[in-house]
């Protein structure tokens, strides 16, 4: 009797520690949910569940399908967790059939919990039909939020952004504002460190031909002078086509040549001096050595962008354009272009311009006016920067204005609209910005 108890025990016992094998290996999920038409009538049909290979922490998960009979709209079934299995097979495919035909497919992302689950909260995307004979129909799409996905917001806050001063096929540079927009420049520049272009490689030598020494040539007069310091011995000075040694019929010092006495120019006599210069040696002529090579003349396009429409009665900004510090010299000139567009005809509205801080723009435009436009000059000095400004509309009359701004390290030009009520009028802008820089 005790031994037939004993085996009646260990029966128990091991049937106990199968059974918590198979929970422990399977850690199934229950899917119950009751399924309806859009007419109301309680969907009868079947799920056909596909799935790829996956892990899962109690082991793999074997590529295989399965067939759900739902009855009177009644859906109960059972699946091994795939929330964090890893991708790509980390979602199940269910495929609707019912009527001879497959009606929609959708994926199923079930994760672990100890409760049955709904399908609205298993589902995860949708795919268009394509089986049983049948066309197919788009499924059930249903949006997700962003705040939804765990950790989405803040790693999309750490991506770079466009700038005003975006664009395609060029070199992109970080502006003051963690924005990325395009390196203006010509072809063949360098790009700095500070975002600016300008010519590449250290200051070439430069060559000075065929130059006429300033001085008068009366017989007496010995000291002449050249526009630039020529480099090292490079000076070669003629006289009526003789050709002068240095040291023996003149003496340079910097960019000054004295003639000894016996080698003096006579009425008449023509000079003619060829040498070179160093631009890393000091000043030439006007122009500061530590700009040659890296200035240049020609206007730079720092934005230029069709902006951005309002119809919103509070100030909206149309658009923007971020100037760098880099890009902000004592010298430098800055030319402003703009079109404010004003569509329908119900509503005036009001624009502004706005440099760093300081407004040097502010109309007010009628409901018969399609546009104000005008433009801007910004004039950057150690002391601050003065613009100018002149605007008019359609039947807006012309009007000049000046402002003063103070010297800021890098800075944003703003330009805002809004109307005076909402309704179907359009504010919208297009502006170019250049810069000159100082040389």
């Amino acid at each position: 009797m005790r031994q037939r108890a004993a085996t009646f025990g260990c029966a128990l016992l091991a049937a106990a520690l199968f059974c918590s094998t198979l929970l422990a290996q399977n850690q199934l999920v229950t899917i119950q949910d009751t399924l309806f038409m859009a007419d109301g009538i309680r969907f009868s049909g079947t799920l056909l569940i596909r799935w790829n290979t996956f892990d899962t922490n109690s082991g793999t998960i074997v590529q295989q399908s399965r067939t759900v009979v739902v009855s009177n709209g009644n859906l109960q079934v059972q699946l091994a967790a795939n929330a964090t299995a890893p991708a790509p097979a980390n979602s199940y495919s269910v495929a609707y059939q019912s009527d001879g035909r497959e009606q929609f497919s959708e994926a199923w992302t079930v994760p672990q919990v100890s409760r049955s689950l709904k399908v609205a909260e298993v589902r995860t995307g949708t795919f268009s039909g394509a089986g049983g004979g049948g066309s197919g129909s788009v499924g059930n799409q249903t949006p997700i939020a962003e705040s939804a996905i765990v950790g989405l917001v803040a790693d999309l806050a750490q991506r770079p952004v466009k700038g005003p001063g975006f664009g395609t096929g060029s070199i992109a540079v970080i502006n003051q504002s963690g924005q990325v927009e395009t390196v203006v420049g010509n072809v063949g520049d360098c790009v700095y460190v500070d975002g600016t272009t300008g010519a590449c490689g250290a200051p070439s030598p430069q060559f000075f031909d065929a130059e006429t020494p300033g001085g008068v040539v009366d017989g007496t007069n010995t000291t002449f002078t050249l526009a630039n310091p020529p480099s090292g011995t490079s000076l070669q000075l003629f006289r009526n086509g003789i050709y002068m040694k240095a040291g023996f019929d003149y003496n340079l010092t910097n960019s000054t040549v004295q003639f000894v006495a016996g080698a003096i120019p006579q009425p008449q006599d023509t000079l003619v001096a060829s040498y070179r210069i160093d631009p890393s040696a000091g000043n030439i002529g006007n122009i500061n050595s530590g700009d040659v090579g890296r200035r240049t003349g020609l206007a730079q396009v720092l934005c230029s962008s069709g902006g951005r429409t309002s119809i919103s009665n509070a100030w909206y900004t149309l658009g923007a354009c971020d100037i760098p510090a880099a890009a902000l010299h004592a010298g430098d000139r800055f030319e402003i272009r703009f079109n404010f567009s004003h569509s329908g005809s119900t509503s005036g509205f009001d624009v502004q311009a706005v440099w760093g801080t300081t407004a040097f723009l502010l109309r007010h435009g009628s409901a018969l006016d399609a546009a104000v436009v005008g433009r801007a000059e910004a004039s950057v000095s150690t002391a601050g920067v003065q613009l100018t400004t002149e605007s008019w509309g359609t039947v807006l009359p012309l009007l000049p204005g000046i402002a003063s701004a103070n010297s800021q390290s890098g800075l944003k030009i703003d330009f805002l609209g809004k109307l005076d009520a909402v309704g179907t009028d359009t504010l919208g802008i297009s502006y170019t910005i250049l810069r000159y820089p100082a040389i």
